[in-house]
């Protein structure tokens, strides 16, 4: 299904990165070594590499990874992709300053898995960004999964996060303009986790 829809021409999400991510990314230290999940056609990825940090983008689509690679050529500069599927995906432990989750939608039981992944692959101080729709997402025609257990709920997502100290945890409503698929007032939760440590 992402292979069919990063075919399209053009790019599906844009080629300007999360407004969320953008508001918190003062948050990351200079340099930082980034995973960004289920990172598609590289929108954030790019950003990041913009403002000096080493990212590694991974995506179960091929496609989209490519355009990744093109994204950052034609903005000068430099990711490396890591082509999985995140319910197999391996994140060394301890090997990233942060972890980048932009609508990165699972199975409940994938995520759960996913974000124990994440708390491991985190260094001691590393941080946690996540955006992605809320259940009341459903309800709208702006974007984001069709079926609700594909969509997050805050408390589950807390106690999911439960080992890092979450500064930022919110559900709330804003306008999205990121390409075709996300046009409009969306429902979201927001998450920021730090690990302890320093």
């Amino acid at each position: 299904m992402w292979d069919e829809r990063y075919s399209e021409s053009g790019f599906a999400f844009g080629t300007e990165p999360n407004d969320f991510l953008v508001a918190s990314v003062g948050l990351l230290q200079p340099g930082s070594r980034i995973l960004c999940l289920a990172e598609g056609e590289g929108r954030n990825a790019v950003y990041l590499a913009s403002l000096g940090h080493r990212v590694t983008a991974v995506d179960s689509s091929s496609v989209g990874l490519k355009k990744a690679l093109l994204l950052a050529e034609k903005r000068g500069v430099s990711i490396d992709i890591v082509e999985a599927d995140l319910e197999n995906y391996h994140i060394p432990p301890g090997a990233f300053q942060a972890i980048i989750s932009i609508f990165c939608h699972l199975p409940p039981a994938v995520r759960t898995r996913l974000h124990q992944k994440v708390f491991e692959g985190l260094t001691p101080g590393g941080i946690f960004i996540l955006e992605g729709y809320a259940i009341k997402q459903i309800d709208n025609n702006t974007g984001g999964p069709r079926k609700i257990e594909l969509l997050m709920d805050l408390e589950e997502l807390k106690r999911e996060l439960q080992p890092l100290i979450l500064s930022h945890a919110l559900e709330t409503e804003r306008n999205i303009q990121e390409g075709a698929y996300h046009d409009g007032i969306g429902t979201v939760v927001q998450i920021i986790g730090t690990k302890k440590g320093s």
